[in-house]
C-alpha cells in the first residue's frame, strides 16, 4: 500500500531548501557593509600592493594540467558508485568500467608521447 505520509519529510525539506535563498539574499544585501573607494577595485595579492596589470597571459600548459586534473576527478567520481555495487553488477559492468578507465589512460599516453606534459 502506497502511503503519501512517507514523503512528508521530503516535501518539508524541499520547501525549506527552496525558501532559504530568497530569504537569505535580501538579508545579506541589507546587512552587508557597503564600502566604495579606489581600494575596492584593486586586486588583492596577500596584502601586498599590486604591481603592474592583473591581465597577464598564462601558458596553455597550465590549462592542460588543469583539464587533466578535472578529467581524472570526474573519472573517480563516476567509478565510485560502480565500486560500491561491484558484487551485484557482475562481469559486464566490470568490462564497461575497464573501458571507461582505459580511454583516459590511452589519451594521457598519447599526449605524453607528443610532448604535451613537458614544461620547456
Amino acid at each position: 500500500m502506497f502511503l503519501i505520509s512517507k514523503y512528508n519529510y521530503f516535501w518539508l525539506f524541499l520547501l525549506l531548501a527552496s525558501l532559504i535563498p530568497p530569504v537569505a539574499s535580501p538579508i545579506s544585501s541589507y546587512s552587508a557593509p557597503v564600502g566604495k573607494g579606489p581600494e575596492k577595485f584593486t586586486s588583492y595579492e596577500s596584502g601586498i600592493e599590486p604591481i603592474g596589470d592583473a591581465w597577464i597571459q598564462f601558458q596553455i600548459r597550465y590549462y592542460m594540467f588543469a583539464s587533466v586534473f578535472v578529467i581524472s576527478d570526474a573519472e573517480t567520481v563516476s567509478l565510485y558508485p560502480w565500486a560500491m555495487c561491484f558484487n551485484e553488477l557482475g562481469v559486464p559492468a566490470s568490462a564497461e568500467a575497464s573501458i571507461s578507465v582505459t580511454i583516459p589512460i590511452v589519451g594521457s599516453v598519447y599526449a605524453w608521447r607528443r610532448g604535451a606534459s613537458e614544461w620547456s
